[in-house]
């Protein structure tokens, strides 16, 4: 964290005008070798957006953190937009840091600083209103949040290249070029719930379906069956399952493929469809045998104890397939009802996940037969935050002109609820 703050340190902003420009814009992959990790304070740093031609800008949010800085090491005039997230019941940290920006603000502006407001976007503009206004003292503006978020994925799909990409078992990560005829298209946003939203042109959309089944079903279900405690905590115990423990397939139906109807045996038939009738045949055999146990009777060749019990692991695998297909079936459901080809998918559940993702694209595939895509993004947690802050900017300043004119502010601090 030390390292980062030192950036912020060194982050320079204009009193007046603010302006992105994105002129050669890419994105910063990190070192495999050293991978992003939590920071004391309980932020973890994702990957950067490097802006080699940009001079001014500072954003953030109470759950994520969207702010520039200027590369020491670097003669060019530009720097990076760095990405920091908080869980939200670190919401005085994330404040915290958001007040040490305002002060290195005032300390390199000085009488120059103009003022400063937060542009707040999701529950959390309501919620914490109150609490931000006390301890950074500055004013806030609300701003819609489906709005915002529509606005923050037009930038990227427009205007950041590498940004946009689809998987495949052949090709995990493959990178669609940043385009300009995008309309229309389907976000499927997945959060606690899932909002499937149809995009037909700039501040032109409507939301068409969605289901409650979403990211926090998995976490609630999931905090209920398992040992985790946080959700990402969640993800790696599914990364370390065996759904098929759990889930009745196709193939313990048939043995084989239905090829006839194009089920593979490793088609998931009923999710959590074996745990009834394993445990009722465990049940069975404790009762005729002394009572229940999860430990195999070893004096007694002739009787298989209970089998053991499910594992956590095997139980995150199956519920995250069981949310993630039925999430990716209603969304294929919802293109075909409103011909929409491209289908975008966003939101703090995908979270980079790989099986997540794997699922998600499986699933239109399946459906459509091959012929849809899920397209994904590498900063898909940051869309309403990016969107509250690009609210603000002057008319034509992407390299594609892809927003239209909003009033003139000073620099903003952005905010979204996570």
């Amino acid at each position: 964290m030390e390292s980062k703050a030192s950036s912020i340190d060194h982050t320079i902003l204009s009193p007046g005008t603010v302006s992105i420009n994105v002129q050669g814009a890419f994105i910063v992959d990190e070192d495999p070798s050293n991978p992003p990790t939590p920071s004391d304070d309980g932020a973890q740093h994702d990957t950067d957006i490097r802006l080699p031609n940009h001079v001014n800008v500072i954003g953030g949010s109470l759950a994520k953190l969207v702010y520039f800085s200027h590369e020491l090491d670097s003669e060019h005039v530009g720097g990076r937009l760095n990405f920091l997230k908080y869980e939200t019941d670190q919401i005085d940290q994330c404040l915290g840091f958001i007040k040490k920006l305002q002060d290195d603000l005032q300390s390199q502006t000085g009488s120059r600083m103009g003022k400063m407001s937060i542009m707040a976007t999701g529950g959390g503009a309501y919620k914490y209103y109150d609490q931000m206004k006390q301890v950074l003292g500055v004013e806030i503006l609300r701003e819609d949040e489906m709005d915002c978020l529509i606005m923050g994925l037009d930038f990227f799909i427009t205007e950041i290249p590498r940004e946009v990409f689809t998987y495949n078992d052949l090709d995990p990560m493959h990178f669609e070029e940043a385009r300009v005829d995008i309309y229309p298209y389907l976000l499927v946003n997945i959060g606690s719930g899932v909002s499937m939203v149809k995009v037909s042109g700039r501040r032109n959309f409507e939301r068409i379906g969605g289901t409650s089944l979403g990211g926090g079903t998995l976490w609630g279900l999931l905090s209920l069956l398992t040992g985790a405690r946080t959700f990402d905590e969640m993800l790696k115990m599914a990364e370390m399952g065996d759904n098929g423990a759990v889930d009745m397939l196709v193939g313990d139906i048939y043995g084989a493929d239905y090829s006839k109807i194009g089920l593979k045996s490793s088609t998931i038939a009923s999710s959590f469809g074996k745990v009834f009738k394993m445990k009722r045949q465990g049940e069975n055999l404790a009762e005729d045998h002394g009572g229940l146990s999860h430990e195999s009777r070893e004096d007694d060749d002739d009787v298989s104890g209970p089998p053991p019990a499910f594992k956590p692991e095997d139980i995150s695998r199956s519920l995250l397939y069981a949310v993630s297909n039925n999430i990716g079936q209603i969304a294929y459901l919802q293109s075909e009802k409103h011909r929409l080809e491209h289908i975008y998918f966003g939101g703090s559940f995908i979270r980079g996940h790989r099986q997540t993702i794997q699922t998600l694209s499986y699933a239109i595939n399946f459906w459509s037969k091959g012929e849809k895509k899920a397209y994904f993004l590498r900063h898909e947690g940051y869309l309403g935050s990016v969107g509250a802050f690009l609210k603000r900017q002057p008319r034509n300043w992407g390299r594609r002109n892809s927003f239209e004119e909003y009033p003139v502010v000073r620099p903003t601090i952005q905010h979204r609820e996570a």
